[in-house]
């Protein structure tokens, strides 16, 4: 006799843990049961820290596999492989061909369709030749004559030069020394390239002015000769030019450096003197203006060059306090320096924020920080001047002042630059100190005395 167990096998309907007799209800909603059943899938929660992607990669259901390898069933741009049919192969045929290349009547053999045969090589489009120029005797001896060229030796060079496609180092190698006299690359460059701009010159319409090709034959012989040069350098030679590059890349960030500083001394003088200027014309206008008027009318505001104040012109209420505050510009070295300042003169920092006072007050701010940057302006050239008269009495004291590279040197006998004229001139030319500490390298000291010794004499010019 069947059991319950028999009877769920035969009707699909799946064992259980409860494994009774079979009842109405397990009849009628088998369906029901399959489906969900069906639809139960077991799912696990994503780690945390790992990706979407790699979670999806993993094998966590009961579908296929992810491949292994990557795989392409889809028809898109990949090429599609080759349906084969029913119809006719083409007939293939070992067939023997040559070559236009060559010249030797070599025969070679070669699988081709036939259909093809009796057509040209396909790859002899790619034989690309050189048209050297012919000339005939006639040409030869009214324009190419030379007197160091003979007609021989400049035929056997135009045949070397068409065989060889103007490879001229080839040409050179093959050159026959044993009948015609020693020749350069260069000489053969030379020789030919002035025959074929002669050929093209008489041979062009007239009224035509063709374009000639030039060698430049002296021109090559230098360059390969300086690259010779720079080829047979030694090591010694080689670390000291690296070492001249460098000290001539120091000399021309100094001088950039020379330059900025003397630009912004100018930019300081020209400040002071346009705010020295500024404030006679205001002390004239405010002379000359009725009282009536100045009641009305607010004074001008003169354009500090020292500090640039900010001026609060938005919308809204403000503190006239505000326009005394220190910009951001300005660094926290020149603020102590300015309040020291003003400590020492009886000034207080925080004064009543009076529409005079604070315009007062601000212009204050601006001449000192000004005359701040004008002492330390005047203090790195005095230090400049000071260190560069040193060297110099140095050298002079251990007799290395001897001229080098053509340059005129002082004598100890000639007169110095008083200490008073070079401060006139400190404001126009900041000296540059050249050179380093001194190396054992002899080489290298001879240099550094060198440029040293220049700056001397620069300074001596201004």
């Amino acid at each position: 006799m069947a059991t319950g167990a028999d009877v769920r096998d035969i009707l699909e309907l799946g064992g259980g843990d409860n494994d009774g007799p079979i009842s109405k209800k397990d009849l009628i909603n088998s369906d029901k049961k399959k489906t969900k059943k069906a639809t139960e899938t077991l799912t696990f929660k994503r780690p945390e820290g790992m990706h979407r992607e790699v979670y999806a990669l993993l094998y966590s259901d009961k579908k296929d596999a992810p491949p292994l390898l990557p795989s392409d069933t889809t028809q898109g741009y990949r090429t599609v492989k080759a349906k084969l049919g029913c119809k006719k192969v083409r007939p293939w045929k070992w067939m023997p061909f040559t070559n236009p290349a060559r010249r030797d009547g070599a025969i070679f053999h070669h699988w081709r369709r036939v259909a093809e045969e009796g057509k040209d090589y396909p790859f002899a489009r790619f034989n690309k030749t050189v048209q050297v120029p012919v000339y005939s005797e006639q040409e030869y001896q009214m324009y190419l004559h030379d007197d160091g060229w003979t007609k021989a030796e400049t035929d056997h060079l135009f045949d070397l030069c068409k065989r060889f496609d103007l490879r001229f180092i080839v040409v050179h190698d093959r050159y026959d020394y044993q009948q015609y006299r020693k020749r350069s690359v260069e000489d053969l460059k030379e020789r030919y390239y002035s025959i074929c701009g002669k050929l093209t010159k008489v041979r062009a319409a007239t009224g035509t002015e063709p374009k000639i090709y030039i060698f430049d034959a002296a021109h090559e012989r230098r360059r390969k000769e300086q690259l010779d040069k720079l080829f047979n350098r030694t090591p010694e030679q080689v670390a000291e030019e690296e070492y001249l590059i460098q000290e001539l890349r120091k000399i021309e960030n100094r001088k950039k450096e020379r330059e900025k500083k003397a630009q912004d001394l100018q930019k300081l003088i020209k400040a002071a003197d346009t705010t020295t200027e500024l404030r006679r014309a205001e002390k004239r206008v405010s002379k000359k203006k009725i009282p009536q008027k100045r009641e009305t009318e607010k004074p001008a505001v003169p354009e500090t060059a020292g500090i640039k104040f900010p001026d609060f012109k938005s919308a809204g209420v403000t503190l006239r306090s505000q326009r005394m505050k220190m910009p951001s510009s300005v660094g926290q070295k020149k603020i102590k320096a300015i309040e020291q300042i003003l400590v020492e003169q009886g000034v207080d920092l925080n004064p009543m924020p009076t529409e005079e006072i604070v315009q007062m007050f601000n212009e204050l701010r601006s001449d000192l920080v000004l005359l701040y940057e004008l002492k330390q302006a005047h203090s790195n050239c005095e230090y400049e001047q000071q260190m560069l008269r040193h060297r110099y009495e140095a050298l002079l004291k251990a007799g290395s002042a001897v001229g080098c590279g053509g340059v005129p040197m002082l004598g100890p006998t000639q007169s110095w630059l008083s200490a008073d004229d070079i401060k006139v001139e400190a404001k126009e030319q900041i000296i540059d100190v050249v050179g380093a500490p001194l190396t054992p390298n002899s080489n290298v000291k001879k240099h550094k005395d060198c440029s040293l010794i220049w700056d001397i004499n620069m300074l001596q010019c201004y």
